[in-house]
């Protein structure tokens, strides 16, 4: 290419950026053509100035929001073996664990001491507990009085498998139980080359859409996630949050998108593939282009729990609205060798030093 064809490609280049942030500006829809231009032009000033443009014009008020939560992971026991997780414990491991109702009651008195109103519940796909088993699970916990955001998709489907029920049964027999709402997990890249490449064994793409589907059909509301930064392509990013945006529309069921890196400390995967762990300026891009293109989802929530206090703090420039959990207990990512933590003061000055004001919420975004 010389350099007279080099320069009619920039000024192409420019156009077609010129247009795309008029249209993001006017509160339009970008398309696929459109996302991947972004991914594949647009500098990281660019993604940040558009993303933070579609934040303050949906939260023009300049509240920062959080929920005061902890993760409890029921049992490491699974059966679906990752090759991207390092928590999980195969069956026949010496060490794996299963929470007994008496622990999980003193985990969740302990949260609602320190203010927190909800508790995300996920566990592996344990080979040997009936559906009876997590009902009586869930009316358990519902004595105590707490929100229950538990059993991502996998889990339902798992259910689903050993129960011999259809997800929409399954799901209705949660709810009856005392199940509040549904975590995102489990999402990965909803791209079923990826999945069968690093986790075969667990639910499809189609039958994470199909749960999530079918819960907001049954007033469920859910949130939605992406961990990226593996063996995805940036078309298969695309797939996944085209999959999320199709639904958000036909349901209105997601409450907030999270996005994450992969981590791969400790992992079957990284020692199998060569990875290179997504950089702080690699997270920042994509989250911005989640936020332009997820028009239709109101929130995105930042990731500090894998990118630490100050790139969290970034991401509030870079589309993010909500600062997540102060996961009072962590222990899958820990599990890869990643350990941040923050307290809910260390989250509120995080929040009022970026120059926004720190809001507590619940799960379904209503400010406490």
């Amino acid at each position: 290419m010389d350099v007279g064809e080099k320069m009619q490609m920039k000024g192409l280049q420019k156009e077609v950026m010129e247009s795309i942030t008029e249209k993001v500006m006017a509160g339009g829809r970008i398309s696929d053509e459109e996302f991947l231009a972004l991914e594949r032009d647009a500098d990281l000033y660019q993604l940040g100035f558009l993303a933070d443009g579609i934040r303050r014009r949906l939260h023009p008020e300049g509240n920062v929001t959080y929920v005061v939560d902890r993760n409890v992971n029921y049992t490491d026991i699974c059966i679906s073996a990752c090759k991207f997780c390092a928590f999980f414990k195969a069956p026949e491991h010496q060490t794996g664990y299963l929470l007994t109702f008496d622990e999980l009651e003193l985990k969740i008195r302990e949260t609602q001491d320190l203010g927190g109103t909800q508790i995300l519940l996920q566990g592996g796909l344990h080979p040997d507990k009936p559906l009876e088993y997590y009902e009586e699970m869930l009316r358990f916990m519902k004595t105590t009085g707490i929100h229950v955001h538990g059993f991502s998709p996998p889990e339902v489907c798992h259910f689903a498998s050993l129960s011999g029920l259809s997800i929409r049964e399954v799901l209705q027999r949660l709810i009856a139980a005392g199940l509040d709402s549904i975590p995102g997990g489990g999402a990965e890249i909803l791209s079923d080359r990826v999945r069968e490449a690093t986790a075969p064994r667990k639910c499809s793409a189609d039958q994470w859409i199909e749960v999530m589907e079918e819960a907001h059909k049954l007033g469920l509301r859910t949130t939605a996630t992406m961990m990226f930064g593996h063996i995805e392509t940036v078309p298969e990013r695309l797939e996944h949050l085209r999959r999320l945006r199709e639904l958000q529309d036909r349901t209105g069921g997601f409450t907030a998108f999270i996005p994450w890196p992969f981590q791969p400390d400790n992992t079957a995967l990284s020692q199998q593939v060569e990875i290179e762990k997504t950089t702080g300026m690699g997270y920042l891009r994509m989250l911005a282009l989640s936020r332009i293109y997820l028009d239709n989802f109101e929130n995105v929530q930042a990731s500090w729990v894998t990118q630490g206090p100050k790139i969290a703090q970034l991401s509030l420039f870079f589309g993010a609205n909500d600062f997540g959990s102060t996961m009072l207990e962590e222990n899958v990512v820990a599990a890869a060798g990643v350990s941040f933590r923050l307290s809910e003061q260390e989250i509120r000055r995080l929040v009022v030093d970026a120059g926004f004001e720190p809001r507590q919420r619940l799960m379904d975004y209503t400010v406490i």
